[in-house]
């Protein structure tokens, strides 16, 4: 048995077979473990996990309607997203926010991603990054010169 993660969040899919082959074959998730009779998976890539099942009401605090995950995004680790950008392109699925490096400050720190976003089947919002390194974080000083 492997070793679960002590935050592994559980995503409603309207469709669990859509939702494991965009799952297991665009985005190369591995399959866990599953329970066919409740539709349900556990799902891992790299270091993340993520539960999918399919709506039964039972987890259901009100309305779904697409796009589900509104106001969140799940970002997931990975190393190497270049072949994983390949792969979803290869099946011309759509990238929300293109391959791009970003650099976000964390105190005096600069932390460096190469990131992208999609969605999944119902709309969750995936942002797969790689570690770019760190770099020191400098304030720019502005002189403003006042002439008599």
């Amino acid at each position: 048995m492997f070793k679960l993660n002590a935050l592994i969040p559980e995503l409603s899919v309207s469709d669990i077979n859509k939702s494991l082959y965009f799952y297991l074959n665009i985005v190369s998730f591995k399959l866990e473990y599953e329970r066919k009779n409740d539709k349900f998976a556990l799902l891992s890539l790299n270091d993340s996990q993520i539960m999918i099942e399919e709506i039964n009401g039972y987890w259901q605090t009100g309305v779904l309607s697409y796009p589900f995950g509104r106001g969140i995004n799940f970002q997931i680790v990975v190393d190497n997203i270049d072949q994983l950008y390949k792969n979803i392109k290869t099946y011309d699925y759509p990238i929300k926010i293109e391959l791009q490096e970003n650099w976000y400050r964390a105190d005096n720190t600069l932390i460096g991603q190469k990131e992208f976003l999609i969605m999944d089947p119902d709309g969750y919002l995936l942002r797969f990054a790689q570690n770019s390194g760190v770099k020191e974080y400098v304030e720019s000083k502005k002189v403003v010169r006042i002439s008599p």
